[in-house]
């Protein structure tokens, strides 16, 4: 578990599902993404990331506002592999209420801080699709330098990368 001063990141639970899918299924919230999730595609997805836990100790995690205790997106690290080399890779997701709050810079923010102090990564990724405005400004305002462009999972990306101070 990962806390800042408004956000407790922890791993998801099955009990999470409604609020998963129901941010996980709108529209705007997935519009970089292939399509919006289906609460079948919602469920499987929760799984994959717990798999995760399993696997690699980390994952993405649910966002939860602390005053609210409602869950406001996600957060967390993925091992991504970007030309034959796998990285840890940054990555967020807020649900529409509770955009333009800083909430997604705050808690990928921990997460990398995580990343590099906990875990001890020497270099973070992060792969924004370049028509993802909010989320550019998200890793220019990490402090991650643009490294080029690439081709992932089907999509051209901005590779952007960081490394521990």
């Amino acid at each position: 578990m990962i806390e800042t001063p408004r956000l407790v990141l922890r791993e998801l639970t099955p009990a999470d599902l409604d609020a998963v899918a129901e941010m996980l299924g709108d529209a705007e919230v997935m519009r970089y993404f292939p399509k919006p999730l289906s609460r079948e595609e919602s469920e499987a997805w929760i799984g994959r990331w717990r798999a995760c836990y399993a696997r690699d100790g980390f994952g993405y995690w649910l966002a939860v506002e602390k005053t609210t205790e409602r869950p406001v997106g996600q957060a967390g690290l993925l091992m991504q592999e970007i030309d034959g080399v796998a990285e840890p890779g940054l990555g967020y997701i807020i649900h529409r209420p509770y955009w333009r709050r800083g909430l997604a810079l705050e808690a990928a923010a921990a997460t990398r801080e995580w990343a590099f102090e906990v875990r001890r990564y020497r270099r973070v990724i992060c792969t924004v699709r370049p028509e993802n405005e909010p989320s550019l400004g998200v890793a220019r305002k990490l402090g991650l330098r643009e490294e080029r462009w690439i081709l992932y999972q089907g999509y051209e990306h901005v590779l952007f990368a960081g490394e521990r101070g």
